[in-house]
């Protein structure tokens, strides 16, 4: 299939059928939401997190958040994909990142019509395949876990479900989670903050949906990073699919990212590919 790498086959066939033959009340899907269940390019333009969307437009939240909000990503970014600094202290780096960016959003006076603003701009689009996907996890009630670090919390996600009409009951949301006044405005963010580097630290058992997926041993885990394999740390799982987008720069990370995941999306790729899994597993 054009555009997907699978690292080895026979793991990957052995994985399939130990899915198939448990069944799929046996499994749960745990996913990344920013460029894994939306895409990374809109019209060849790079979309690479929901908060680029208001950064970049200084008409949302004026031009002094925008001027802000790049000091901040030209201050930390290089931290983040720096090799050099060890993994610790690049974590206490995006901690603190994530915290300044979200005092900006409350001293800006980020609202929720902010949020409609972004839902408009048509910035954030679901992989073709996507809704298809949504509802076979309805329809055969598979428990959809999503985990993101987004820069604006779990309202903006919901939000983009909505739309769609796929926020389904079998679907669960983990991501920052602002505090808003009785106006519709950002007053806080409740703690933890979750940013790119800490997915390992959100333990599904704190969650009160854990008893939904704490039988479904089987994982499949859909991300776009490689810190995104962590968010399966601390859950007992028995088989673990692993599939991966590499949205860019194909050539100098595929062998890394063949090491970490099992199935590779390359070039922004659908997922209807993952939907012929996921017929392959439900399949009688």
């Amino acid at each position: 299939m054009k555009n997907i790498i699978i690292s080895n086959s026979q793991k990957v066939k052995k994985l399939i059928d130990n899915f198939k033959k448990q069944g799929h009340k046996k499994m749960h899907v745990l996913s990344d939401f920013d460029r894994t269940l939306t895409y990374a390019f809109i019209e060849g333009e790079k979309v690479p997190s929901i908060i680029s969307i208001l950064r970049s437009n200084d008409k949302c939240l004026g031009e002094n958040y925008s001027k802000a909000a790049y000091k901040l990503y030209n201050k930390y970014h290089p931290i983040e994909i720096n090799q050099k600094i060890s993994f610790e202290d690049k974590k206490e780096k995006m901690r603190e990142w994530w915290q300044a960016h979200f005092d900006l959003l409350v001293k800006s006076g980020l609202t929720k019509n902010h949020l409609n603003e972004i839902l408009a701009s048509n910035k954030l689009k679901f992989r073709k395949g996507a809704l298809e996907f949504f509802d076979l996890l309805n329809k055969y009630n598979i428990p959809l876990v999503v985990i993101s670090s987004s820069g604006v919390g779990n309202h903006i996600i919901s939000m983009l479900f909505k739309k769609a009409n796929k926020l389904y009951p079998n679907i669960y949301i983990i991501s920052n989670s602002l505090v808003w006044d009785k106006e519709g405005k950002v007053i806080d963010i409740k703690q933890p903050v979750i940013h790119c580097l800490n997915k390992d630290e959100t333990v599904l058992k704190n969650f009160p949906f854990y008893n939904e997926v704490e039988q479904r041993k089987n994982v499949l885990l859909l991300g776009d990073n490689l810190e995104d394999i962590k968010m399966i740390e601390g859950f007992n799982y028995d088989n673990l699919l692993k599939i991966g987008f590499l949205n860019e720069s194909a050539d100098a990370q595929l062998e890394i990212y063949k090491k970490h995941y099992d199935i590779l999306a390359l070039n922004d790729s659908s997922m209807e590919f993952i939907n012929e899994i996921l017929i392959k597993i439900i399949k009688d």
